[in-house]
């Protein structure tokens, strides 16, 4: 009898977990810490040196802002220098040499955001159409080697050909029209800029969105040209809603590095436009903070850089979750 009873109870147990469903159950074969671990040594070695790099040039100089607060002197180190508190800010902001910086970097930034961003995504979608494999990665190969190009040669290459001496102005000499030095000119200067980034960045920034066109399902072509979707039909409800997700994310990364325009590309021509026009954030702390030993000056403007960079990123990011887009992370 008592078996019975026992057996009935651990019946009517076992419907109950069965009634209460599998979410009450615990977790089988859950994987411990150590064994995941060991799975994934090889891929975590891999991404060892990466990590390095990170913590070495992104997280360790972080320690150094607090130079920004103080009166910085590199013979008695950053623990023994005298404190400032906020007066290298109430200097900064008094300076009009730092607005200036700072229009001329939004406004940089205003004109690469409009006339730079949708190269990269018009060339993955005419890279997108080429038929012959070998064509299409022949093409690939060369909008991405300027990538690996220093800003020194891009500038000589754009130099030779747009110069005062290079192949535009010997053309126009040649049928006697007056000189078009571009390299010179400050009313230029945005375009020119932008070109060049055009030149040597589009081709790498193609990857990305080569990627997104890989991930989207080819049936969905197929089926809507089976309803009678045309090309532009297609490519619009269906190629660019498929790179949706990945266009905000750079649009996203991209608003948030606005004030992070360049530096070498235009301490190299600073010169030749006169730093009215191509001075920028990251040229100013250069030139008014390191190159006068007023380091603590220059860690202020770069602070502040980087305090406005955080604020426009999360409100991309914000505005993105509006659209009902992920962005940066889910919301």
């Amino acid at each position: 009898m008592a078996a019975t009873i026992t057996t009935k109870n651990k019946k009517e147990s076992t419907s109950a977990a069965v009634e209460g469903g599998e979410e009450s159950a615990p977790p089988a074969n859950r994987m411990s810490l150590r064994l995941q671990l060991r799975r994934d040594k090889s891929l975590i070695i891999m991404t060892l040196p990466a990590v390095a790099l990170l913590l070495v040039f992104n997280y360790a100089p972080l320690f150094g802002l607090i130079t920004a607060f103080e009166y910085y002197d590199p013979l008695v180190g950053v623990v023994h220098s005298d404190w400032a508190g906020l007066d290298q800010f109430r200097q900064l902001f008094d300076d009009p040499l730092f607005w200036a910086a700072l229009r001329n970097t939004l406004w940089l930034s205003f004109v690469q955001l409009i006339l730079f961003f949708p190269v990269p995504i018009g060339l993955a979608l005419l890279l997108n159409t080429v038929l012959s494999e070998r064509l299409r990665n022949f093409i690939q190969s060369v909008v991405y080697l300027p990538h690996f190009f220093s800003w020194v040669l891009a500038i000589t290459l754009f130099q030779e050909m747009l110069g005062g001496a290079g192949v535009l102005n010997h053309f126009l000499a040649q049928h006697d029209l007056g000189p078009w030095n571009i390299m010179t000119n400050p009313d230029t200067f945005a375009l020119l800029v932008t070109s060049q980034a055009v030149w040597k960045e589009a081709g790498w920034g193609v990857i990305v969105f080569l990627a997104a066109l890989a991930a989207i399902d080819q049936n969905l072509y197929e089926a809507a040209a089976v309803d009678g979707a045309g090309r532009w039909r297609r490519m619009w409800h269906i190629t660019l809603s498929g790179m949706r997700g990945v266009i905000v994310l750079m649009l996203v990364l991209r608003l948030g590095n606005a004030l992070s325009v360049g530096f070498e590309q235009f301490l190299i021509q600073r010169n030749a436009v006169g730093h009215d026009t191509a001075d920028v954030l990251d040229t100013f702390s250069f030139y008014y903070g390191i190159a006068t030993n007023n380091y603590s000056y220059g860690a202020a403007a770069g602070l502040f850089k980087s305090v406005i960079s955080l604020l426009l990123i999360w409100g991309a990011n914000k505005v993105a979750h509006t659209f009902g887009e992920d962005g940066l992370y889910r919301k």
